[in-house]
């Protein structure tokens, strides 16, 4: 089946997908560590790849920006394609003291201020929380591949551009990082009975103005990539 964003056929997308926000860091992943990938999807520059990874079929395409834009293709995966977990590897920036440029954060859950949730009508905000079972697998394979790993909580901002200047007061709430994805991808995890985990790298440090390259950004941070495609063959 096709929807109107996404020209992937039944069986085009494995049971597990990584899912970027940069279109071409998914056709980075594709090229530089799945074997036999092939381009499933590129409608609105979206690419999607599947191929396999250590014999195990996996997918990875991209999200956009923004919790609408994930919103969007994370739902028609998990309810039109059949897919069973969807990890996030994106960026985000740092919060706490603790946090620098490059570190790789497990986000257990995810904090927003975002009317996302209000679609289901319930009589508070729910929380937005990772897989366990992912996240004991990634935060397991990190172990393993000898990478150190904050697990932790993040900020899910619809701002990128923020005139509040509230970040400072996420820090004394023991908040890592913001990005702009995980809580949508949370809540449709959780509507949808899937699994879903959110893996960021640091890529700035908006209270300190440290912040690495555009280039940087699209094809360098590949140690959250290890963690999510060794996280996915054992799904």
């Amino acid at each position: 089946m096709s929807t109107p964003h996404n020209s992937a056929k039944n069986g085009d997308i494995a049971k597990t997908v990584l899912m970027p926000g940069d279109p071409l860091r998914a056709k980075y992943i594709a090229e530089n560590f799945l074997d036999d990938a092939r381009l499933v999807n590129e409608v609105r520059g979206m690419y999607a790849y599947t191929g396999s990874y250590k014999g195990e079929a996996v997918s990875v395409m991209a999200s956009g920006m923004g919790m609408p834009s994930i919103g969007i293709y994370s739902y028609e995966l998990f309810s039109f394609y059949e897919v069973e977990n969807i990890i996030r590897i994106g960026t985000a920036g740092g919060i706490s003291e603790n946090i620098h440029l490059r570190d790789v954060i497990l986000a257990i859950a995810s904090c927003t201020a975002s009317s996302y949730a209000d679609q289901y009508g319930l009589p508070c905000r729910p929380a937005a929380a990772a897989s366990y079972d992912l996240l004991k697998k990634a935060d397991e394979a990190a172990e393993k591949a000898g990478i150190d790993v904050h697990v932790g909580t993040i900020l899910c901002s619809d701002t990128f551009y923020n005139d509040t200047g509230s970040l400072a007061d996420w820090r004394k709430m023991n908040v890592l990082a913001v990005e702009m994805e995980s809580a949508a991808l949370y809540y449709n995890a959780a509507r949808t009975g899937k699994n879903a985990l959110c893996i960021c790298t640091v890529s700035d440090c908006p209270l300190t103005g440290e912040e690495c390259s555009a280039d940087e950004r699209q094809s360098t941070f590949n140690d959250m990539i290890n963690i999510a495609l060794e996280t996915a063959i054992q799904c």
